[in-house]
């Protein structure tokens, strides 16, 4: 059976995003750190809003960073940026009009800083600003590397916790099955959500405590999945003849059982992504997620939904968007890997 082509636009957007987010400050129009360079004056502009920009020398001058530490953690600002209205050259002076205060000045060249041999910027915002002056093209940039870090860890906690649950509770039975399907059953019967905003209460507001607190609430699943898998598997064949062998059970469980369960636990780790992704978003609109200036999806949405019904909707829209497409892709990815891996399908 052939990978089904809504799987293959799912992949697509998958790796598209996923570049966009390796890139990250190598590819954003602000490349600061968090893409948090604020000027109030062009808060809430329009897509393609075009500003110039006057670079002025810093009091004390910038330490560089290396291509490597940049790229993870953004770029340090070389200039004090400073938007103009109008702008005057002189042989060796400029003169500006400061579009936040109004006020005009002159400024000697050796006041300037030179940014790319030129003492000037003009500045375009294909997706415009946010309430702050931010450009919101570099913040969704940054946003998606938050939302899959958050995925890729939040997945692998329920993985490293559910997979060994799931195999001891599936292969040794007895009081090690009841043990561990009551303490899945007592958190699955906590709403996720709840769960997770009371993991965060407890462990604090931040990005890492966000990680292990989705973790935490997303390895019931595959726990449960695992051990049903596990219970089937233990009665085949190969796995009684490598217990005649003398193996031990933990190389039973790790090298004979655990490559059969792979494929349901790729699927449910496709749409545990999903999830992460929203619970992230969710927290974050709440005020319980990854704390600013760090620019999420769900966070943005917080910041400007009562753009929403001011003329502004594309604060909201734009993010909103990315939460839509990025977790659709990821369930159908989930659902291409169940028909694929589904055997009543395949013999049809």
């Amino acid at each position: 059976m052939r990978f089904p082509l809504y799987g293959v636009v799912a992949v697509a957007v998958i790796l598209s995003m996923g570049f966009i987010a390796v890139l990250g400050y190598l590819i954003t129009p602000d490349n600061s750190a968090f893409a948090n360079r604020m000027e109030v004056s062009q808060a809430t502009k329009q897509p393609g809003f075009k500003s110039q920009y006057v670079h002025l020398k810093k009091d004390k001058p910038t330490v560089g960073v290396s291509w490597w530490k940049g790229m993870l953690f953004g770029y340090p600002v070389e200039s004090v940026e400073i938007p103009v209205e109008t702008l005057k050259k002189h042989n060796d002076s400029l003169t500006f009009v400061d579009a936040t205060s109004g006020v005009e000045f002159t400024k000697h060249i050796s006041e300037l800083q030179s940014l790319d041999g030129s003492y000037t910027e003009h500045r375009i915002y294909r997706l415009g600003t946010d309430r702050y002056g931010r450009d919101l093209l570099s913040r969704l940039i940054i946003a998606t590397r938050v939302s899959f870090v958050i995925g890729f860890i939040a997945v692998g906690i329920s993985l490293l916790i559910g997979l060994p649950l799931g195999l001891c509770a599936g292969y040794f039975g007895g009081w090690v099955d009841k043990v561990v399907m009551w303490l899945v059953n007592v958190v699955w019967s906590i709403p996720g959500l709840l769960l997770v905003i009371a993991l965060t209460l407890a462990l604090g507001k931040g990005i890492f405590q966000v990680f292990i607190a989705i973790g935490l609430t997303m390895w019931v699943e595959v726990a449960r999945v695992v051990r049903g898998q596990v219970r089937s598997l233990r009665e085949r064949a190969y796995v009684e003849v490598a217990q005649m062998m003398g193996f031990s059970s933990w190389r039973i469980m790790f090298q004979q059982i655990l490559p059969g369960v792979l494929h349901p636990v790729i699927v449910i780790s496709a749409a545990n992504f999903a999830t992460a992704i929203l619970l992230e978003s969710g927290l974050s609109f709440l005020g319980y997620g990854a704390q600013p200036p760090l620019p999420t999806w769900g966070g943005m949405v917080k910041d400007h939904w009562p753009y929403l019904l001011m003329g502004k909707p594309h604060l909201v829209l734009w993010p909103g968007g990315c939460i839509l497409i990025l977790v659709l892709a990821f369930m159908m990815f989930g659902n291409a890997l169940r028909d694929l891996t589904d055997p009543l399908k395949n013999e049809q």
